[in-house]
């Protein structure tokens, strides 16, 4: 059974940071590729990043550039987001998503542009205070 747990969440003030993780089990990891989503209030859920578990290639949506970064740690079936000079917009529920990377489907953009992963995490706060 594939399972996603995320943790790190909080509240947090303008210009600071936190660290996401979501903790993964019930699959070969390196053949996975991983993402995070946001859901702010009233809006629809959007793609943040997102990392091919078989070769670390990453992809960021344009407004955390620079900002946040998504990192894997193989040995512990865990993936990482370090989210810096966090902002209001940034608020929302956190979700990690897992999906199998396959060469002949979608590139890793897509998957994240389109929300194209079959397991989902149930979802960590995180509110940024001005």
């Amino acid at each position: 059974e594939v399972q996603l747990v995320e943790s790190g969440g909080g509240l947090v003030q303008a210009g600071g940071s936190l660290r996401l993780s979501c903790k993964t089990s019930g699959f070969s990891f390196e053949d996975y590729a991983i993402g995070w989503f946001r859901q702010a209030p009233g809006k629809e859920r959007e793609g943040v990043s997102g990392i091919r578990l078989s070769d670390g290639r990453t992809w960021y949506a344009d407004d955390v550039k620079g900002r946040f970064t998504i990192s894997s740690d193989n040995a512990e079936n865990t993936v990482y987001l370090q989210m810096n000079s966090l902002e209001p917009d940034d608020t929302g529920i956190y979700y990690c998503a897992a999906d199998v990377f396959d060469n002949q489907g979608p590139i890793l953009d897509t998957m994240l542009l389109l929300g194209l992963f079959g397991y989902w995490g149930q979802g960590t706060q995180i509110t940024v205070s001005s």
